[in-house]
């Protein structure tokens, strides 16, 4: 981990599948998250994501960058554009700050209309302690 590294892109497919189920999966039963009739007459013109679900992918996109032995320790983020069925959303994300076991990363994430997510996300990697051998063993 080094400050100013860049993590590889992410693209997500923004389906009504993933849109309902995150909504379900978080609880969330806003009518604006499952039925687009009902969206519709509400200003929007479909149903979109919401922002449990997009936390969830943001922790997503870091521990796959950083693997099974990260923890996110704060993830502090703000919706702007909605995630609408049928765009894709592309995850990307640069070390603002690092140390031996903790890095701050700055992530973005932009879909057709702009961006839908921006914020800071600190996690720790566990360090790998090397096998020791005893002698005479």
């Amino acid at each position: 981990m080094r400050v100013g590294e860049e993590l590889p892109p992410l693209e997500i497919e923004i389906t009504r599948t993933l849109i309902v189920a995150g909504a379900i999966a978080s609880r969330d039963y806003q009518d604006v998250h499952h039925d687009a009739e009902l969206a519709r007459l509400k200003g929007s013109p479909d149903i979109f994501m919401n922002i449990l679900t997009t936390n969830g992918l943001v922790g997503r996109y870091i521990t796959d960058h950083f693997g099974p032995g990260a923890t996110l320790r704060k993830v502090a983020i703000r919706l702007g554009a909605p995630n609408y069925p049928g765009d894709t959303m592309v995850l990307t994300g640069r070390i603002e700050e690092a140390d031996d076991t903790t890095a701050t990363v700055r992530v973005l994430g932009t879909n057709g209309i702009g961006r839908h997510v921006t914020g800071t996300v600190v996690v720790t990697v566990a360090v790998a302690v090397p096998e020791t051998t005893e002698a005479g063993a």
